[in-house]
């Protein structure tokens, strides 16, 4: 049974290139704070290794996890697959550790669905603007202006989905962006006042989607 020692769980989803994953990384350097390593069947980028950055496996294999009922959650997302196994999850949450998931909105909702007795806090990060995550993207996906087209597609239909999460933070500048999470997370545990502004948002989002 989850006592008041148990960690939180913490979510942070983007529509691509906005950040998330970075920001995931930053947050882990936190004592008590560990990120949920996902199952993939896409190929490594060039900077990522085997059971760090995910646990990098076959179709067939994936499959298997999904009959056995093993992930907490999977999504599959341009032509891929991602989930998180259930057990070293909930391992971790019992030893008391925080763990963050760099996930998108389908498996979010997912891990919500599940009712887990364990504190969830859920965050969507947003870019500043559509021109600034089309050069993210350009810049890292990659040379390649087919991937990057339909990332900005997938992105009009992501963003229609901050509505789903507790807070939605936009990624200006990575340090400020990373402090409001920060800050926003203590809040949360503490049960401090939180510096979060629903117009401001509402606001950004529309003029993403305009």
């Amino acid at each position: 049974m989850p006592t008041k020692n148990d960690g939180i769980m913490i979510i942070l989803s983007s529509p691509s290139g906005a950040g998330k994953t970075t920001l995931v990384k930053l947050l882990s350097k936190h004592d008590d704070f560990v990120i949920s390593i996902s199952h993939t069947t896409r190929q490594p980028r060039q900077d990522e290794l085997q059971n760090k950055d995910y646990y990098f496996v076959d179709e067939n294999e994936f499959k298997r996890l999904i009959s056995n009922e093993e992930f907490l959650e999977y999504a599959k997302v341009f032509n891929n697959f991602y989930g998180t196994t259930r057990t070293p999850v909930i391992d971790k949450l019992n030893k008391g550790k925080n763990v963050l998931f760099d996930i998108d909105w389908q498996g979010a909702d997912q891990i919500k669905n599940k009712k887990l007795d364990y504190k969830l806090i859920t965050f969507f990060i947003l870019p500043p603007s559509k021109e600034v995550l089309f050069k993210r993207l350009s810049n890292r996906d990659m040379k390649d202006k087919l991937i990057v087209e339909e990332r900005m597609k997938q992105f009009s239909r992501d963003v229609l989905h901050w509505i789903n999460y507790d807070y939605v933070v936009i990624n200006d500048d990575l340090n400020s962006c990373y402090l409001k999470i920060t800050n926003l997370i203590n809040a949360e545990i503490n049960n401090g006042s939180k510096d979060y502004d629903l117009e401001f948002v509402r606001n950004h989002v529309e003029k993403l989607t305009n």
